[in-house]
């Protein structure tokens, strides 16, 4: 008797030979070889017990139920006893029954194609968020003020005199010298410390800390409460340089010394 990997080979050589597709001679060649293990008498056949049921058209069905109704009729009518035929599916129970037992393998085989995720065939809602339109929640409001600024800046040259002065002249420095308003607090800090430190080290550190910011703090909140540290540094920050900012305009006379506005008087002009 061959054994199982000769029914393998055996098989797999008939089914290429028949024009079988690889895939086809592989299954069958597997199925003859499980058959082969399971001391099949002909392994290279399938059981006829696992074959599947021919198909019958609907012509055949009719006259094969017109042929058993007259015999059905027929019987009843002889006055001899009869017993009520058994179901089909009480016949095959014992038959699924008797082919596990030879432990025959269906000749076809199902294989499992794919796996498709709950998640990629569920529906997501997308999450509700609090959004306004720019127009015209946004612009209106930009546009009022706009008009608010308008209004001050018109009200303050009007009321405020900024007559152009004389040619300047490079034999005389006024005294004391004095930068624009928003300079000021960079100039004060020249009195504390070396002009390398206060006009060049601590400008490009706050430039460069401002660049930094929005990858530093990235805290969406806008709330108060949630950015105590944020708003923390930037009140020192704005408070120090509007003191300093101060100190140069109104306390800062001839020769940019120290003085007091209401004894030395006020050396600052727009």
């Amino acid at each position: 008797m061959p054994t199982p990997d000769e029914v393998f080979d055996q098989v797999l050589a008939e089914e290429t030979a028949k024009g079988s597709s690889p895939a086809v001679a592989q299954a069958r060649a597997k199925a003859a070889r499980v058959r082969a293990q399971r001391g099949s008498a002909n392994p290279s056949k399938p059981d006829p017990s696992t074959a599947p049921a021919p198909k019958r058209d609907g012509a055949t069905a009719a006259a094969s139920g017109a042929t058993a109704a007259p015999a059905a009729e027929a019987k009843p009518a002889a006055g001899t006893a009869t017993k009520a035929a058994p179901k089909p599916a009480a016949k095959a129970a014992p038959a699924r029954k008797a082919a596990a037992g030879n432990g025959a393998v269906p000749e076809r085989v199902q294989r499992l194609l794919a796996v498709v995720k709950p998640e990629a065939i569920q529906k997501v809602e997308r999450q509700p968020m609090d959004r306004v339109n720019v127009w015209p929640h946004l612009m209106a409001g930009e546009f009022v003020a706009l008009l608010v600024v308008m209004a001050i800046l018109t009200f303050f040259s009007v009321m405020v005199d900024a007559p152009l002065r004389e040619l300047s002249n490079v034999n005389q420095t006024p005294n004391p010298s004095k930068a624009p308003w928003y300079f000021l607090g960079l100039q004060e800090l020249l009195r504390y410390w070396h002009p390398q430190v206060a006009g060049v080290t601590i400008p490009n550190v706050l430039i460069l800390t401002w660049f930094a910011l929005p990858f530093i703090d990235r805290n969406p909140s806008t709330r108060p409460d949630d950015r105590k540290l944020a708003i923390t540094l930037w009140s020192f920050y704005m408070l120090t340089f509007a003191v300093l900012t101060i100190i140069g305009m109104f306390f800062r006379g001839p020769g940019f010394n120290f003085i007091y506005p209401w004894e030395g008087g006020i050396f600052f002009e727009l």
